[in-house]
């Protein structure tokens, strides 16, 4: 009994002396510096430019307008009308001279064709589906589709009538 007693008494020691009591040193991991190459690679910056300020003056969209002759003279009793019309039905989205739910109207007949703007005024489903400029601008306006407000040709005539006072 005395030699098992100082067996588990040298075991138990030899374990108290071998489990604590030192401290290990950790290892710093071996890290290798990446080489920089030696050419550098020049990539072309991609201007891009806003569907809102872009310039297509051959599209005409996709709706009930296909050819549209605008005269020289600007109709004031149109304008009138027109001016009436936008601020009743389209001033909840678009205001003249700044971006707002939508793009502001001023200088549109300088990026779009009357066609692509009356289209656009009576058909804005069928053109944020089909027109990739409506597209554009559709992304471009946080996906807020344009309201279908039920107007007239003769009455979107007036719309863009007015639109072509604003510069």
């Amino acid at each position: 009994m005395k030699i098992t007693l100082k067996i588990i008494t040298v075991l138990f020691v030899s374990l108290l002396i071998s489990c604590g009591g030192k401290e290990e040193k950790k290892e710093e991991a071996v890290t290798y510096k990446k080489k920089e190459p030696t050419e550098k690679k020049v990539t072309p910056k991609v201007e891009s430019v806003k569907a809102s300020e872009k310039v297509d003056l051959t599209n005409k969209g996709v709706g009930p307008i296909t050819s549209l002759e605008l005269p020289a003279e600007i109709d004031d009793a149109m304008v009138t009308k027109g001016a009436d019309i936008f601020k009743k039905m389209c001033t909840a989205c678009h205001r003249e001279g700044k971006k707002f739910i939508g793009p502001a109207p001023n200088g549109v007949l300088e990026r779009r064709t009357p066609e692509w703007v009356m289209n656009m005024i009576l058909n804005p489903e069928e053109m944020t589906q089909t027109d990739p400029l409506a597209k554009e601008l559709l992304i471009e306006f946080n996906g807020s589709p344009m309201a279908n407000q039920n107007l007239t040709e003769e009455e979107a005539r007036a719309v863009l009538e007015y639109f072509r006072t604003l510069k």
